[in-house]
């Protein structure tokens, strides 16, 4: 069965530096379509960015030139490298894969409609 499990998050202030990683297993990374999304409390779940079945990354405007998301296809993991981190990007943060083909944002609809999650982990960023 597919599993994404999740690391990294936790604290830092504004201007810092986080990683994430998710690894998954029981299915063909490379074939699936994977991506990060949060959700910070009282507001909707947003996708953050995606690498997407035309193997293009896709940012949201809010975090561009600052995340950078990446994927090891020899160790199943994705990542999401968090620079210069500011109070906003305080959320819980998901791992997500889908097998249906996709592109750009179109991603998120098909990751949260038919696609698998990980158990989240939170980041939190200080002012």
């Amino acid at each position: 069965q597919v599993q994404l499990v999740q690391s990294g998050g936790g604290s830092v202030q504004a201007g810092g530096s986080l990683r994430l990683s998710c690894v998954g297993s029981g299915y063909t990374f490379s074939k699936y379509s994977m991506g990060w999304l949060r959700q910070a409390p009282g507001k909707e779940r947003e996708g953050v960015a995606n690498i997407d079945s035309n193997g293009r990354e896709n940012y949201a405007d809010s975090v561009k030139g600052r995340f950078t998301i990446s994927q090891d296809n020899a160790k199943n993991t994705l990542y999401l490298q968090m620079n210069s981190l500011e109070p906003e990007d305080t959320a819980m943060y998901y791992c997500a894969a889908t097998p249906g083909y996709c592109s750009a944002t179109y991603c998120y609809t098909l990751m949260t409609s038919m696609g698998y999650w990980g158990q989240g982990t939170q980041v939190t960023v200080s002012s």
